[in-house]
């Protein structure tokens, strides 16, 4: 049987796409460590990550700034959990996905918290998280005064004065979302 594990990054932050990984597990793959992305320390969600893209079939599905901004943050999310699984290119008997509703996809199970219970999910938590964490820090490295690096792109304080300071970053900064609907107008 045929499972495939999705989660995503990067619905909260005010800038960046909304990542999705979607994993599937080898018979024999066990790594008593994993769990939810946000529970591990960024130096062990890279080297899980090492080990899940080395040992299994992975993948990542994205929903970029202008999606989020036309479609909304939600169904941006479920667009990017659905090419996650799509960009697999492979048969699957069933999806299980991070939260309280699937994405249009056959045989789809909710699982609230999944990242904490499903080893699965949780692979592909790290895959999400690392590759969205990666993203921010390209950027950091364009846009250095913005702070992407420490904080991934979410409001804090840094970031909203950076935003006040320097404007948004166009095709970066998500439009629809308050702080940047305000200082635009």
């Amino acid at each position: 049987m045929i499972v495939v594990g999705v989660d995503e990054a990067g619905r909260g932050p005010l800038v960046g796409s909304v990542v999705a990984g979607a994993v599937i597990l080898p018979n024999e793959f066990y790594l008593p460590e994993l769990t939810d992305s946000k529970k591990l320390s960024e130096k062990k969600r890279e080297a899980l990550y090492e080990l899940i893209t080395k040992q299994c079939q992975w993948s990542v599905g994205e929903s970029s700034p202008d999606e989020i901004d036309q479609i909304n943050i939600l169904q941006a999310t479920m667009l990017a959990m659905k090419r996650a699984v799509e960009n697999l290119n492979i048969q699957y008997n069933q999806v299980l996905v991070d939260g309280n509703r699937c994405p249009d996809l056959q045989n789809c199970t909710a699982i609230i918290k999944g990242d904490l219970t499903e080893p699965v999910i949780s692979a592909a938590s790290i895959i999400a998280k690392v590759t969205r964490d990666r993203q921010m820090l390209e950027l950091d490295k364009q846009y250095p005064e913005y702070g992407f690096a420490k904080h991934k792109g979410y409001g804090t304080k840094v970031h909203l004065e950076a935003l006040n300071e320097f404007g948004p970053i166009a095709g970066q900064h998500r439009t629809s979302f308050a702080p940047i609907k305000r200082l635009i107008g």
